[in-house]
Formats: C-alpha cells, structure tokens, sequence
C-alpha cells in the first residue's frame, strides 16, 4: 500500500511516501480502507518524538489517527459491522496511524459514517469531537444553563465544542483572532471576545468551567475566570495543583481515549444537525509535509485533512 510515514522523529521533513506492507487484522479488528485522515497536534508532536517516553512504536511508522473509509475485512469476532460499510473513527494510537491507504482499526472503535458527510468531513471529526465530548461531558458533566469558556474557538477542537456546547444548552464564551469573530459567532457562541484587543482572563468571571486548550504559560491566569469550586480542564498542558487550590478551583488534564459509545453519540449529533465539520484546507497524501507544515503554523480554521483515495 502507499503510505506517509516516517523512520526516525524529527521535522516534517522526515517523512516519506512509497510502499509499506498493508496490515493485516485481528479477530477483532477490521481492515479500512481509507479515504481520508486528518491532521492533529498530536500528530507533530508525536512525529517529533515528544510522547516516545510514553507511546513505543516500531519504524517505520504511518502516523495519524482519524480515519473515514469503507471496510474491505473484517475479523472473526466482528459482528456488528461488514465489508463495504462506510466508517469513520479514531483508532488507537498505540497502533499504526492512518497516512495510509489501508489501516487495521479494533472494530469496538468503528462505527458507520453519517450519511450526510463526506470522507473528508468524516475524518475531521473523530478525535476532536471525542475530546470535546469527553472534557465537557464526562469529566466536566456540564449541565445546560452552566457557563463555559472555551479556548482557541477557531480551532479543531474549538469549533467542534463550541456546536456541541450550545447543542447541549450550555452558555458558551470563546475567544479568536480577528478575522474571526463573525464567523465563530455563526458557529453558535454567546459571546466571541477578539483576543487582539482584549485578553478573555481579565474580563470573564464567574463561570462553571474553562475549557483549556493551549496550556502553556497563560494557564495560570485562566482559573481567576471561575467561581469558587469551578473547573479547568486542559487537553494541553497539566494544570498545577497548588495553583488550582490556591483559586479555590477545581483542574483536570485529559489525554482522550476514544470509544465506540462516544463516537455512536458524534454520529447522532451530526445527524441531528448539532455538529457540522470545519475544514481548513484538504492536501493529498503526497503533501503529508506540508500539511504539517501548515497546522504548525497554528492558524488553522478548523479541521486540515489528507485525502488519501
């Protein structure tokens, strides 16, 4: 099969595309073949060597972990699902990625594509909207009528929680740059702050929860956003516990793990016109580098995915 994959960490550059042997599948997985990937941070961070201390993988490695295709097998155990389903998921990233024209996923991770949605829309969304799912309604359990912040609201994951945010009656405040502004409004949030002019941590006060998703050195100033017993939840950088109680607040760090049960409830937001994909840009396979060249840059609206067939 063709793939984009890599022999040793380092820049984009590292990558190669040319033929790797296809997979092959387990009695509980299934073999996809792929349409489309997208393009995560944790993609370049992964190609760069960052998570090797806690992620071993043998080289050379496809990376890439989203994923829409059609099933071309299934393993022994696989019930649920057939050859020549259309699917989408986010398969584990333990294993090898989806860069690829073919990839072997644990079928528990699969489940049958929204039919209103591209392979291209499909694989923008597994891992973005399980992570929005799982920090706002598994570990937050935000409820409707609670007030959140949401950070970078013209992001992959920003503009999936923002939809899923207000689909589930929550009052949603996000910042972006800008040229933004308008469009993340049309997206549903109650309120846009432009990030330029103003920083949303001297001015939003009071809310239920801080959706964390650049880390990094402005963490801190994040929990003076939240009422006492509030709640940080980063997907970025782990928050510090003297910091958190010393705001009287509440702070998480989440690394998703994905399930079918999660994605089941995505597919049923789609369908219900709660959640519509954000792509940026589509790259071909061959331009795997400079699509990571591209979400490096960090400006990214929404989702970038490689269209592999």
């Amino acid at each position: 099969m063709k793939a984009a994959y890599i022999e040793q960490y380092g820049g984009s550059d590292q990558f190669k595309v040319g033929e790797l042997q296809q997979p092959t599948i387990g009695a509980d997985d299934v073999l996809i073949e792929v349409h489309a990937a997208s393009v995560n941070p944790v993609d370049w961070k992964l190609r760069e060597g960052y998570l090797k201390e806690m992620l071993h993988y043998e080289m050379p490695l496809v990376i890439g972990w989203d994923v829409s295709g059609v099933i071309q097998e299934v393993g022994a155990n696989v019930i649920e699902l057939k050859v020549g389903d259309e699917v989408f998921s986010r398969p584990d990233i333990a294993r090898q990625g989806t860069y690829a024209e073919y990839v072997a996923v644990d079928a528990h991770l699969v489940v049958k594509k929204p039919a209103s949605l591209s392979f291209e829309e499909a694989a923008s969304l597994p891992l973005v909207a399980h992570t929005a799912w799982q920090v706002m309604f598994e570990v937050m359990d935000a409820k409707p009528g609670d007030r959140i912040f949401i950070g970078a609201g013209s992001g992959g994951v920003g503009t999936v929680a923002i939809q899923l945010a207000k689909a589930h009656g929550l009052y949603v405040v996000t910042s972006t740059s800008t040229p933004n502004v308008d469009w993340i409004k049309k997206l549903g949030a109650d309120e846009v702050i432009d990030y330029k002019q103003q920083n949303p941590a001297e001015i939003v006060r009071d809310f239920d929860f801080v959706f964390d998703t650049m880390g990094g050195d402005g963490q801190s100033k994040l929990y003076q956003m939240l009422k006492e017993n509030g709640m940080l939840v980063s997907i970025s950088t782990p928050p510090n516990e003297e910091e958190a109680e010393q705001a009287k607040a509440r702070a998480e760090y989440v690394f998703m793990q994905p399930t079918g049960e999660r994605l089941k409830k995505i597919a049923e937001a789609v369908e219900k016109n709660e959640l519509k994909p954000v792509i940026d840009r589509v790259f071909d396979l061959e331009d795997t580098k400079q699509a990571h060249d591209y979400g490096e840059e960090g400006h990214a609206k929404g989702k970038i995915i490689i269209k592999v067939k």
